[in-house]
């Protein structure tokens, strides 16, 4: 149920502060420290599964559908991209290759190898490339 909660109320339990109380400056890490280049991977990946189904599948009727779909995988990586860009300012910035390599990432359950985390971004993109060219190579056996 819904408690009506009076001015006075409010003004019992308020605290007031004589100054303006100053926040510390965010820090926010945005970039999951991962390389930029694991990224255009993963969106290139995506985009040649979205092109070999296009090609494979080609007709007047669906030139619309493929467009939504460029568009959409365009902003599935277009979005995170400016997220990591916002406002406060942060002093982190992607991890080189290089950082990559020797560090790894921190997960929840502990830091995984520069490998492992490669593997775990691209096996979807690679499979679902695997899938369109199965999908393409079959339908173009039957037909």
């Amino acid at each position: 149920m819904a408690e009506r909660i009076t001015r006075q109320l409010v003004a019992e339990k308020a605290i007031i502060h004589s100054s303006p109380v100053l926040r510390a400056p965010t820090a926010v890490d945005r970039s999951f420290e991962l390389p930029t280049g694991l990224y255009a991977a993963m969106a290139g990946l995506f985009f040649a599964a979205a092109g070999v189904m296009a090609f494979g599948f080609a007709a007047p009727g669906m030139v619309v559908p493929t467009g939504i779909i460029a568009v959409f995988i365009a902003m599935y990586f277009a979005v995170p991209a400016m997220w990591v860009r916002m406002k406060p300012e942060h002093s982190q910035r992607a991890a080189s290759w290089a950082r990559f390599r020797r560090d790894g990432v921190m997960t929840p359950y502990g830091r995984s190898t520069a490998g492992a985390a490669t593997v775990q971004m691209l096996t979807l993109p690679v499979l679902l490339l695997v899938w369109g060219i199965a999908v393409v190579t079959i339908a173009a056996v039957v037909f």
